[in-house]
């Protein structure tokens, strides 16, 4: 297991909802828990996770992302650079906005995401886990 990963916004919203994930990808999240890897949770991910919740498409919201950050020293919002945001558009095989800005958040720091998307599992730009 590496010391870093970046999370896809399904994969945080399936955390913060209790609901199954992938054994990996919960296997991170409990170590990230426990302050042994640290998770880095892209800005994007959070304005997903604030327009699904005003669209009344997932349970969770933003103030239960904020406490799930607060409570745990190891996972980190990731602020959206100018870095990543050209990082973001060197990545030619995720045509999804949202999708290539998370991707660039961990092709900026090579780092893997956690995911089941099919979209970034299959580019060729970052290493995925699930």
């Amino acid at each position: 297991m590496n010391s870093s990963y970046v999370t896809d916004t399904m994969a945080f919203v399936l955390r913060l909802e209790k609901r199954k994930m992938g054994k990996n990808a919960k296997a991170i999240y409990e170590n990230a828990e426990k302050g042994n890897v640290q998770i880095l949770i892209p800005a994007m991910v959070l304005a997903e996770i604030g327009y699904l919740s005003e669209k009344h498409k997932i349970e969770t919201n933003l103030n239960e992302a904020k406490d799930y950050c607060q409570g745990y020293s190891t996972v980190e919002i990731e602020p959206l650079t100018e870095e990543i945001i050209h990082k973001s558009f060197e990545i030619e095989d995720i045509p999804e906005l949202h999708d290539r800005i998370i991707a660039g958040t961990a092709y900026s720091k090579n780092l893997e995401i956690i995911t089941n998307d099919p979209m970034l599992i299959n580019s060729g730009y970052v290493s995925t886990t699930w």
